[in-house]
């Protein structure tokens, strides 16, 4: 059902706060011309918990206006099941393609309230449902179980794996096949999730590197691998940008040079500053001067 690059796209905020939504259609047709599969709102890189409901069917909103025909899913990352689920019925009553769905962010729910409040969701929405499951960031393990319990509801599935395990991948596809669409939601770690059978990749660093992004992808897909590693291993000391606690103010300062975009945050966020902000100035400008040429695809 979804393969491909699916953009976390960032959310512009204009100097007092507001949404951008300007410059929201500006860099989200970026990635529409730049051939994309899809785009996913209001994420981890998208500030979602700091934003209102109302903010999230806004933004839904103007990638829906961008994107055409290709689809948009809403990111749902609420502290409760109760405030998951209302936000999964707004979605589907403004026309969202699909659900990405964390378990609380909050609260760390044991396997039993993991499977519950997913199922939750999925019935309020009765959308599809990408699982996004990341141990790491969200301290929630969706297991290789616990997706065994959810794969009787037809409503899940895909799965965005950011375990940091790269033999997830294929514990998942030996244990489930093609039932669920398999991304891999870690930068720096793509690559190698498409060489053992990941069909679709939610990046981050796509916001900044479009073109790189699905080209490394497309590649992949046409078994052109030397030629999609060549990129990679250029790209990779940008990817890592996004494996950090300021993954958002990482992506959008790359955004800077790279698009020509701001990178305001909603506090408590700050934009980096200091030795933080030169150290990543630097990885980016160091990439953009060799920037390689892309091969057609």
């Amino acid at each position: 059902m979804w393969t491909g690059v699916f953009p976390a796209v960032t959310t512009k905020f204009t100097k007092n706060d507001k949404l951008d939504h300007a410059e929201m259609e500006r860099c989200f047709q970026l990635q529409i011309d730049a051939g994309v599969d899809g785009i996913i709102v209001c994420g981890s890189l998208g500030e979602g918990p700091m934003l209102s409901h109302d903010e999230k069917i806004e933004v839904l909103k103007t990638a829906q206006k961008i994107a055409g025909k290709k689809p948009v899913l809403l990111t749902v990352n609420e502290a409760g099941t109760r405030e998951a689920a209302s936000l999964a019925k707004r979605a589907a009553k403004e026309g969202a393609d699909g659900l990405m769905v964390v378990p609380s962010p909050i609260y760390h729910t044991n396997p039993d309230e993991t499977v519950a409040a997913l199922r939750a969701v999925a019935k309020a929405g009765d959308l599809p449902v990408m699982i996004y499951s990341n141990r790491l960031a969200y301290r929630v393990d969706v297991t290789c179980d616990d997706m065994e319990r959810l794969a009787k509801d037809e409503r899940f599935v895909a799965i965005k794996e950011s375990s940091d395990d790269i033999r997830r991948t294929t514990e998942i596809i030996n244990r489930f096949g093609d039932r669920f669409d398999l991304f891999t939601g870690v930068d720096n770690l793509a690559f190698e999730a498409l060489s053992v059978g990941a069909i679709g990749w939610v990046a981050g660093l796509v916001t900044a590197f479009p073109r790189e992004t699905v080209a490394i992808y497309q590649l992949m897909k046409q078994g052109r691998r030397e030629e999609a590693l060549a990129i990679y291993r250029w790209f990779r000391p940008l990817l890592d940008l996004d494996v950090s606690t300021y993954l958002v103010q990482n992506i959008k300062l790359a955004e800077v040079f790279a698009i020509d975009t701001n990178d305001r945050v909603r506090m408590p966020r700050q934009p980096l500053s200091g030795a933080r902000r030169k150290a990543v100035e630097k990885v980016v400008k160091d990439a953009l001067g060799v920037r390689p040429k892309l091969p057609k695809f």
